[in-house]
C-alpha cells in the first residue's frame, strides 16, 4: 500500500502535468490531465512492479503464464488507484484542483482485447493472482484494434473499428529488447549428427514479436505482476530496403501488410480460406513468442532445462493457445537438444489446460494440409505425438479401431486441438460443476476414462475489487460499516452480512443504494441512447454476447408476448418494468445479428406506443464493454442468465450481477447451479429444462417446436408476429428467426422453455412488489456471493494444479 497525503499527491501531479505538457495546467484539456493522471499513476506501480520482479529472481519461485487469446482487461486507472490505496487521496487532490477524478477516468479508453466472458475471466484471474501474491504472468496478442466498436444504425450492428491506441495507452511498456522471432512456412530439413536428427527450418516468413508489458496490481500488498501482449512487427527495416532497391515494391508492402495483419484484430472472420490462415497465425504467434521468452528467461538465470516442469507453470485458457504442447516441445528437442521422452515429460508436467465450452464450433480443428503448410516443425512434432498416443490407444483398447479413431489428435485430415490439449497436459478441468461434468460423461468420456485423474472442475469467479469494491463504492462502505473490512481480502466473510438482513434499517439503505444506482444507470441510457426510462420501474438486464444457446431471442419474444397482453388489456396490473439489452454480435454471425435487429424494432415499437410506454420500455445499450457493464450491472434488479441448460459453461456475469444484489432469472445451466445451491430456492428464480431433459432431446429426439406453436396460442401469436409485418414493414426481415425456431426445430428449445419463462416473470412481479422481502432476497444475494470470487478460483488452481503457494498477507 502506497503512503501519500493529499498535498504531496498535489504537488506530484502538478509537476507530472508541466513535465509532459509544458502548460499550466488550467489550460490543459481533460486528456492531457487524464494523460498526466495515468502517467503518474503508472511511475509509482512501475517502482513496485520492479521490485516484484527482482523478488521473483531473487527468491526463483514457480512462474506461472497464463496463455489467453482474449484479455478483456477495460479500464486501469482506477483498478490501480484502489489497489495501491490512493484513490481517496487521489480523488481529494485533484477536487482541490477543480478536477473530477470520474470524468478523467471516463478519458481511459477501453482495452477491449476480448469477445466476452473468455477474456473477462482472464483479467479477473491475473488481479486474483496478484492480489495473492502468486508470481504470476498473462500471455496474449496486442491487438491494435481489439474486436470492433458496435454501433446500433436503424436498428442494425454495424462494425467500425476499435481504435482504443489513438490516444496512446500509458499502461504499457514497449520491451523492444526482448522481442522475438517466430517463423512461418518455409521447409524442414532434417540431418543426422552424431546419431542424432538434426531438424533445420529454411526459407521461413520471420516475424518479430515484439513485447508491451503492462503491469498487474495486487491489492494493497506491494505486488505488480505481468501481462504480456506481443505485436507483429517486420523483422527488420534491411529487409524492406534490400527488396525496394530490388525493385520489388509489391513484395516488400506485400510482406509487411503480412505481418501486421496478425496482431490487427481479435477473431478475425474466418469462414474463408485466408481468415482461417490469419486465426491460425494468431495463435502460433503469441504462442510461439511467449514460450521462447519463458524459456530464455528461465535460461538467463542459470536454471537447468531438465527442471523446467519445477519452476514454471503453463496454462492454456481453451483451445487457442494448444500450440503452447508442440511449441515447447520444438524448443526442448531441437534447441535444447532433449531427448523425447524427456521433452515429453516436461511439456505435460508444466502444461495445464481449462475447456470453456461444449460446443462444437469452439472444439478448434485444423486442416492437416493448411496447418502443414505454415506450420511444417509443428506439424511433424504433433505428427508424432499422435502416433505414440494411438500406440498407448492400441495397448488400452486392442482393435477398438472406433475408439481410437474418435480419440487420435489427427484423423480425417483434421488435427483436433482439444486432443491435443488432453493428450498434452497434465490436467484438465471444466468450468463449473455442471460443464465438468458433461465433459466426463459426455462430451471427453473416452478421455476420462484414459486419464480421470487429470479431470476437475474449478468454478469461474469474478475479481470483487473490480465489481464490487470499484463498481458499487456506496454499497461496499454500507458492508464495511456491518460488517466490517476483512471480506476484501477474504469476500467468504461477505456471509457475515446476512445475519444483519432482519434489520430494517439495513434493508432500507440496500434500497437506497440501488435506486442511486438506478438513477445512475438511467443517466447513462438518456446519454448514449437518448431514452428517458424510470428509475421506480423494474431494471430486468441481459447483457452479454449475442448468441442463440443464451437465448436473448426468447427473451424478447417474452416482451412481444407482454406486450400483446398489455394491448388486449389496457388494465393488466405489472409493476413498470424496463427491459436492457447489451451484447455484441460476431460479424459473420448473422442470426445474432437478425436478433439485435429484432430488440431494436421491438424497442421501437412499444417506447412509441403511448398505450404501453409508462409500463414497458425495451432499451439496447450500443458497444457494450467492461466499463459499461460497471455502471450496468449495480443498477440491476433482475439478471437474465437464460442460456439453454448445458451449454453455458459456467458464466459469470451471473457472478457480478448477485454480488451487486441483482436477483437471478435462471435455467439450471453452468454455475447457475451453484449459485442456487448457495443461496437456496427461496433466493433465485429457476425455470425450465432440466439436465436430462436437455440430453434425452438431444441424444433420442421426441421435441417437435410445431407441436408448441400450434398448441400455445401466445407462442403462436408471437411466432407470426415476427413475419406479419408487426415489427418491420419487410415481412422476411426476421425470417431467419422464425425458421430457425419452427422450421429448424428450435435447437436451443426456445418454445419449449417459454411458458415456464413467463411463470417465472410473474414470480418477479409479484416479489417485486414486497419490498423487505425483495430486499432481503437482494441481500442474500450479496451475501452469499464471495464463494465466487476469482481469490477462491485461483487459490484452487494454485493448489491443485499449478502447484503454487498462496500467502494472504501482506509481505
Amino acid at each position: 500500500m502506497l503512503s501519500m497525503d493529499k498535498k504531496s499527491f498535489k504537488k506530484a501531479y502538478v509537476n507530472k502535468f508541466l513535465e509532459m505538457h509544458g502548460i499550466e495546467l488550467k489550460e490543459g484539456t481533460n486528456q492531457q490531465k487524464y494523460d498526466a493522471l495515468g502517467s503518474l499513476v503508472r511511475d509509482y506501480v512501475t517502482r513496485e512492479w520492479l521490485k516484484t520482479n527482482k523478488k521473483y529472481n531473487k527468491t526463483g519461485e514457480k512462474q506461472v503464464y497464463y496463455f489467453s487469446m482474449e484479455f478483456l482487461l477495460g479500464r486501469l486507472l482506477g483498478d490501480a488507484l484502489l489497489n495501491i490505496g490512493i484513490r481517496d487521496v487521489c480523488k481529494e487532490a485533484l477536487a482541490d484542483l477543480s478536477i473530477n477524478l470520474e470524468e478523467l477516468e471516463n478519458f481511459e479508453q477501453d482495452q477491449g482485447l476480448g469477445n466476452g466472458g473468455l477474456g473477462r475471466l482472464a483479467a479477473c484471474f491475473l488481479d486474483s493472482m496478484a492480489s495473492l501474491n502468486i508470481p504470476g504472468n498473462g500471455c496474449g496478442i496486442r491487438y491494435k484494434y481489439g474486436f470492433f466498436e458496435q454501433k446500433i444504425i436503424d436498428g442494425k450492428q454495424v462494425e467500425v473499428s476499435d481504435d482504443w491506441l489513438k490516444e496512446g495507452n500509458v499502461w504499457e511498456k514497449r520491451k523492444a529488447e526482448k522481442s522475438e522471432i517466430v517463423k512461418f512456412g518455409g521447409e524442414i530439413k532434417v540431418s543426422e549428427i552424431n546419431g542424432r536428427l538434426n531438424f533445420t527450418h529454411v526459407n521461413f516468413e520471420p516475424v518479430l514479436a515484439v513485447p508491451y508489458d503492462t503491469p498487474i496490481v495486487g491489492y494493497e500488498n506491494e505486488i505488480v505482476n505481468t501481462l504480456r501482449l506481443w505485436s507483429a512487427e517486420a523483422v527488420s527495416k534491411e529487409f524492406d530496403f534490400s527488396s525496394f532497391s530490388r525493385g520489388d515494391f509489391l513484395q516488400a508492402l506485400k510482406y509487411k501488410n503480412s505481418v501486421e495483419s496478425i496482431s490487427q484484430v481479435l477473431y478475425p472472420e474466418d469462414s474463408f480460406y485466408e481468415g482461417k490462415i490469419l486465426r491460425l497465425k494468431q495463435q502460433y504467434f503469441f504462442v510461439s513468442a511467449g514460450v521462447q521468452s519463458i524459456i530464455r528467461h528461465f535460461k538467463k538465470h542459470g536454471k537447468d532445462i531438465e527442471l523446467f516442469d519445477e519452476k514454471v507453470a503453463i496454462h492454456i485458457n481453451d483451445t487457442h493457445p494448444t500450440l503452447a504442447i508442440p511449441e515447447l516441445m520444438r524448443i526442448l528437442l531441437d534447441e535444447e537438444g532433449l531427448e523425447w521422452d524427456v521433452a515429453w515429460r516436461i511439456t505435460t508436467n508444466t502444461v495445464s489446460y481449462t475447456n470453456h465450452t461444449i460446443l462444437a464450433e469452439a472444439l478448434e480443428k485444423w486442416p492437416v494440409d493448411m496447418f502443414k503448410e505454415l506450420l511444417p516443425r509443428i506439424y511433424m512434432i504433433i505428427e508424432e505425438i499422435n502416433e505414440r498416443f494411438c500406440k498407448e490407444l492400441w495397448a488400452r483398447y486392442p482393435g477398438n479401431w472406433d475408439k481410437i479413431a474418435r480419440m487420435a489428435i489427427i484423423a480425417d485430415d483434421k488435427i483436433k486441438m482439444a486432443h491435443l490439449a488432453i493428450a498434452g497436459s497434465h490436467s484438465v478441468n471444466g468450468v463449473a460443476k455442471l460443464h465438468t461434468d458433461i465433459l466426463k460423461k459426455k462430451e471427453m468420456t473416452d478421455f476420462y476414462y484414459l486419464y480421470p485423474n487429470k479431470f476437475s472442475n474449478k468454478t469461474n469467479g469474478i475479481t470483487h475489487r473490480r465489481w464490487l469494491l470499484k463498481s458499487n463504492p456506496e454499497l461496499t462502505k454500507l458492508i464495511k460499516d456491518t460488517i466490517g473490512d476483512s471480506f476484501i481480502r477474504h469476500p467468504i466473510d461477505l456471509k457475515n452480512f446476512e445475519r444483519h438482513l432482519y434489520d430494517n434499517v439495513i434493508l432500507e439503505q440496500l434500497g437506497k443504494i440501488k435506486k442511486y444506482n438506478k438513477e445512475r444507470l438511467a443517466n447513462v441510457i438518456l446519454k448514449n441512447e437518448n431514452l428517458v426510462i424510470d428509475p421506480n420501474s423494474i431494471f430486468d438486464v441481459q447483457v452479454k454476447r449475442i448468441h442463440a444457446y443464451k437465448r436473448q431471442i426468447l427473451n424478447c419474444l417474452r416482451i412481444m408476448d407482454l406486450y400483446n397482453q398489455l394491448i388486449d388489456n389496457p388494465n393488466f396490473d405489472i409493476v413498470p418494468r424496463t427491459f436492457i439489452f447489451g451484447g455484441k454480435a460476431a460479424p459473420g454471425y448473422y442470426l445474432a445479428k437478425n436478433t439485435i435487429e429484432l430488440i431494436n424494432c421491438v424497442a421501437n415499437k412499444i417506447n412509441n406506443d403511448s398505450r404501453v410506454n409508462q409500463k414497458i420500455k425495451v432499451v439496447f445499450i450500443q458497444n457494450y464493454r467492461v466499463s459499461l457493464a460497471e455502471q450496468i450491472i449495480p443498477g440491476t434488479d433482475v439478471s437474465e442468465q437464460i442460456s439453454t441448460t448445458t451449454k453455458e459453461a459456467s458464466g459469470t456475469s451471473n457472478m457480478k450481477f448477485m454480488m451487486n444484489g441483482a436477483i437471478t432469472v435462471a435455467t439450471l445451466d453452468g454455475a447457475n447451479i451453484e449459485i442456487r445451491d448457495e443461496v437456496t430456492e427461496e433466493n433465485i428464480i429457476i425455470f425450465g429444462l432440466t439436465e436430462d431433459e436437455v440430453l434425452n432431446y438431444y441424444q433420442n429426439g421426441g421435441y417437435r417446436s410445431s407441436d408448441i406453436y400450434n398448441n400455445d396460442v401466445r407462442v403462436k401469436r408471437v411466432i407470426d408476429d415476427l413475419v406479419n409485418g408487426k415489427y418491420h414493414n419487410d415481412k422476411d426481415k426476421f425470417k431467419s428467426i422464425y425458421e430457425n425456431l419452427i422450421t429448424y426445430n428450435d435447437e436451443f428449445f426456445v418454445l419449449k422453455d417459454f411458458d415456464s419463462y413467463l411463470k417465472a416473470q410473474d414470480k418477479v412481479d409479484a416479489l417485486y412488489r414486497d419490498n423487505s422481502k425483495w430486499q432481503r432476497m437482494c441481500g442474500i444475494n450479496i451475501a452469499h456471493s464471495g464463494i465466487f470470487s476469482s481469490d477462491r478460483t485461483i487459490e484452487e488452481y494454485a493448489t491443485g494444479i499449478w502447484g503454487s503457494e498462496v500467502i494472504y498477507k501482506n509481505l
